[in-house]
């Protein structure tokens, strides 16, 4: 139940900047991704990249 919350709470996708190639985030700026359960589980992670 908590992890319902939790996911409920946190974003499920992110729109990231790209100039010249690079991410384009701040100094402090960065991107985490992380699991609300106690036991180790496979996870993806897909990216969709659009521009001109």
């Amino acid at each position: 139940m908590p992890a319902h919350i939790k996911s409920a709470l946190t974003d499920v996708s992110l729109s990231i900047p790209i100039f010249q190639g690079r991410a384009a985030l701040g100094t402090w700026q960065g991107i985490y991704v992380f699991e609300h359960r106690s036991q180790p589980h496979t996870r993806s992670v897909v990216a969709h990249v659009t521009g001109q």
